[in-house]
C-alpha cells in the first residue's frame, strides 16, 4: 500500500524550501529501477517533436513567439499511455516529454535570426544553418549541465519553476488515470475549426483595426491612434499558455507604444526636419515632401519608431539579468569546479541514480569539442581570416555562457525564456565587435547572423 502511494502521489515536500537536514526522496526514489529510455518512448519523443517542431515554426514566423510544448506533449503522453492500456507510465512518459519538448528549441534558435539572411537576401548556404543549430544545441547542453546541480538541488523549492510544476502535475495524474488528453483534442478541434472558419471562408478578419470605421480612420490619420487586435486561435491559445501576468505586461508594452508613443511623435512630426525624418523612416526627402500623410502613418511611425524602442528596452532587460545573475553564476561555477576536484571521491558518493550527472571532465571535453567544430566551421565555412575566427569564436562562448545563467533563472522563474532580446543583444554586441576587426558588408551580416543563430539555440536549449 505505501508503495502503491509512493507511485502516484508526490511528496509533501515536493514544492517547498527542505528544512535543515531535511532530505527529499522523489516519486520514483534513487532505489527503484523505473522503465525510462525504451523504444515506444524514444519513439512518441521523436513524433512528438516533429509534429511540435512544425507548429512551433509556424506560430513563431507568424507571431514572434513560441510555445512551450512541454506541457501539451505530457498529456498526449498520458492520454496515449492510458489509450494503450499501458501501466507504470510514469519514467517513459518523462522521457517522452523531454525529447518532445526539445521541438520549440531549436525552431526557437532559426527563427528568431536565421530568416533575416533571406529577409536581406545575403547568401546562405543549407550547410551554414544546420551547422549553427546544431553546434548551438549541443553548447547549451554541455554550459547547462554544471548549473543543474545549483538550480534543482541545492534550490529546491526557491525557484517556482511554473511550466514544469504544471508538467509534473500532469505526468503524476497519468498514474492515476487522467483524461486530460480528451481536452487537448478538444480544444486543438475547436482552434482548428475556428482558423479554417476565417482562412477559407473568410467569416471575419484575423486582424481587426479601428481603420475599419469611420471614426477609427480620422483618429488614425489625424491623432495617429490605432487600436488593433488578432483573433486567431494561435494567438488565443498562446495568452492562455503565457499567462494573465504576462499577457498583461505585453499588452501593457503594446499600448505604451501605439497610444502614447506613436501619436506624440505624429503630433511632433510637423516640427521635425523633413530631412531627420526621412532618414529615420528610411526614405528620401523627396518621398516626404511628395506626401507626407502617406508616410506618417501611425504604422510606419511603430515599424519605425516603436519597434526599435522595443528592441532596445528588451536588449537592456538582458544586460540587466547579467548583472543580477552574477552571484548565481559564480555559486554554480564553483560547486562544478569543486566537483571536478573532488575526483573519484565526489563520483564515489553521487552514485545514486537520482544524482548521477557526466563527470566534469567528459563535460569538459564535449565542451573544447564543440567548441573546437564550431571554430572550424566559423574558419572554413564562414569567414576569412583567423582573427576575425578566433574573435567569433569568443563571442559564441562568452555570450552563451553568461546568457545561459539568465535562460536558466528565468525559465525557473517565469517559465518563459526571453530568447530572442538576448539574441538581439547578441547581434548588437557581435556586429560591433566584427566591424572593429575589419569585418563588414555583406559577409559581416552573414557571419553576425550565423553567430547569433549559434548563441540563439545556445540559450533556446539551455532554457
Amino acid at each position: 500500500m505505501e508503495q502503491e502511494k509512493q507511485l502516484t502521489s508526490l511528496p509533501e515536500n515536493a514544492y517547498r524550501e527542505l528544512k535543515p537536514g531535511e532530505e527529499y526522496t522523489p516519486i520514483m526514489p534513487a532505489s527503484s529501477s523505473p522503465r525510462e529510455v525504451t523504444p515506444y518512448s524514444v519513439t512518441m519523443g521523436i513524433v512528438m517533436a516533429i509534429v511540435f517542431s512544425a507548429a512551433a515554426a509556424f506560430l513563431g514566423l507568424k507571431v514572434g513567439q513560441v510555445f512551450e510544448a512541454a506541457i501539451p506533449i505530457a498529456i498526449i503522453a498520458v492520454g496515449m499511455g492510458n489509450v494503450l492500456g499501458k501501466k507504470n507510465m510514469l519514467g517513459q512518459n518523462v522521457i517522452i516529454q523531454s525529447i518532445g519538448a526539445c521541438s520549440g528549441v531549436i525552431v526557437a534558435g532559426a527563427i528568431f535570426t536565421l530568416p533575416a539572411l533571406y529577409i536581406l537576401g545575403l547568401d546562405a548556404a543549407f550547410y551554414q544553418v544546420f551547422l549553427s543549430s546544431l553546434f548551438g544545441g549541443l553548447l547549451g547542453i554541455v554550459l547547462l549541465i554544471p548549473f543543474r546541480k545549483y538550480f534543482v538541488k541545492e534550490m529546491h523549492g526557491k525557484y517556482p519553476f511554473p511550466e514544469a510544476t504544471a508538467t509534473t502535475e500532469v505526468l503524476i495524474s497519468g498514474e492515476k488515470g487522467g483524461n486530460q488528453a480528451k481536452l487537448l483534442a478538444v480544444a486543438g478541434l475547436i482552434g482548428g475549426l475556428y482558423d479554417f472558419a476565417v482562412g477559407t471562408f473568410g467569416m471575419w478578419t484575423e486582424a481587426v483595426s479601428t481603420r475599419i470605421c469611420a471614426w477609427g480612420q480620422v483618429a488614425a490619420d489625424k491623432f495617429k491612434v490605432v487600436f488593433s487586435l488578432n483573433t486567431s486561435a494561435a494567438v488565443l491559445g498562446l495568452g492562455y499558455i503565457i499567462g494573465l501576468k504576462y499577457a498583461m505586461i505585453i499588452t501593457a508594452g503594446s499600448c505604451l507604444v501605439w497610444f502614447l508613443v506613436v501619436p506624440l511623435v505624429g503630433s511632433l512630426a510637423d516640427s521635425i526636419d523633413p530631412a531627420a525624418m526621412a532618414s529615420l523612416l528610411g526614405v528620401t526627402r523627396a518621398d516626404i515632401m511628395a506626401d507626407p500623410q502617406r508616410l506618417f502613418t501611425a504604422e510606419n511611425l511603430f515599424a519605425f519608431i516603436g519597434k526599435p524602442l522595443g528592441i532596445g528596452g528588451i536588449a537592456m532587460a538582458g544586460i540587466i539579468g547579467i548583472v543580477k545573475q552574477s552571484k548565481i553564476i559564480r555559486q554554480a561555477v564553483g560547486l562544478a569546479v569543486s566537483e571536478l576536484g573532488g575526483g573519484n571521491k565526489t563520483q564515489a558518493a553521487a552514485t545514486e541514480r537520482t544524482q548521477r550527472d557526466l563527470t566534469m571532465k567528459r563535460i569538459l571535453t564535449i565542451l573544447i569539442a564543440t567548441l573546437v567544430s564550431i571554430f572550424v566551421f566559423f574558419h572554413f565555412g564562414l569567414l576569412d581570416g583567423w582573427v576575425q575566427s578566433v574573435t567569433a569564436i569568443l563571442i559564441v562562448f562568452v555570450i552563451s555562457f553568461l546568457f545561459t545563467t539568465v535562460a536558466a533563472n528565468a525559465i525557473a522563474i517565469v517559465g518563459t525564456n526571453p530568447v530572442s532580446g538576448m539574441t538581439l543583444m547578441t547581434l548588437i554586441l557581435s556586429s560591433l565587435v566584427l566591424v572593429s576587426v575589419g569585418l563588414s558588408g555583406t559577409t559581416g551580416m552573414t557571419a553576425a547572423l550565423i553567430i547569433g543563430g549559434v548563441v540563439c539555440t545556445a540559450l533556446s536549449m539551455a532554457g
